[in-house]
């Protein structure tokens, strides 16, 4: 059976991040997508230039008519821009947590614009934490929830990660792309202990939406059935592809999308 997957975000209009990153991503993970926009861009690949909010009874409406209807394998949350619709995303899901729940606590797009007002931290960290299967900070936004320093080490990663787990949330991956040096790695922290996955840093402008792409393959890969560690393991496999690929594509002049679809694309003469 093909699960089903609801991502909860913002709207990219590029295609590069958000509810269109999403969908792309949970479909080439093997999943049906669905989708309930909180917000509305206006954004390239050099930017945001405009946000405007979704009502959020508005979003917690989109939410719980997709629950009436359909069944709801994983849950993913992106951006929730503010407090209130914070909260309208934690009352929708009341009574849903007994599936998967990937958290991706967006807080700042590629290109700088802040997208999580300062009023939000707190719901999200109190509210939505708590709900989370899986949460996916990296270390700016770990950092931020703790109300701490950004960690410079693997065993500032780890610690601020356990941190994490305190609050609420089951497992933790803690994206360790922030660090100095030529590798980018990666811990997942759970009551089980730590597991760390390392890999070598690629090199390229073209790597918008890489934090929705992540979660929303993880939300897919849990709605299958696997465990945090299998799930990462895939996800992560999954988006090594797309940013290796990701200069095939010419989509914009900034920070360029991964390429989503870069193992179908590969069986198609696409020159």
């Amino acid at each position: 059976m093909i699960p089903n997957v609801l991502s909860i975000a913002g709207s990219d209009p590029s295609g590069g991040a958000g509810i269109q990153a999403d969908i792309k991503a949970i479909s080439a993970n093997g999943a049906f997508a669905m989708a309930a926009i909180t917000a509305l861009t206006a954004q390239n690949t050099q930017g945001v230039t405009g946000i405007h909010l979704v009502p959020p009874d508005f979003v917690q409406s989109q939410i719980a008519t997709v629950f009436a209807d359909i069944r709801v394998d994983a849950v993913k949350i992106g951006m929730i821009a503010n407090a209130a619709i914070a909260t309208a995303v934690a009352q929708a899901l009341e009574g849903h947590t007994d599936i998967p729940i990937v958290l991706d606590p967006v807080m700042i797009a590629k290109g700088g614009a802040a997208l999580l007002q300062p009023d939000a931290v707190d719901t999200l960290r109190d509210a939505l934490l708590p709900m989370a299967t899986l949460l996916t900070p990296n270390l700016p936004e770990a950092a931020h929830l703790l109300g701490t320093d950004t960690a410079r080490t693997r065993d500032g990663m780890a610690t601020q990660g356990a941190a994490l787990c305190a609050l609420g949330a089951q497992a933790v991956l803690m994206k360790g792309g922030h660090l100095d040096g030529p590798d980018s790695p990666d811990c997942l922290v759970t009551a089980q202990g730590v597991t760390w996955f390392d890999a070598p840093r690629t090199r390229t402008a073209n790597t918008h939406g890489t934090g929705c792409t992540l979660s929303s393959a993880l939300a897919a890969q849990l709605a299958k059935g696997q465990t945090p560690a299998a799930a990462t393991a895939a996800a992560k496999s999954y988006v090594a592809t797309a940013i290796a690929n990701a200069d095939a594509l010419s989509v914009g002049t900034g920070h360029g999308p991964t390429h989503h679809f870069a193992t179908l694309y590969s069986k198609w003469d696409v020159s």
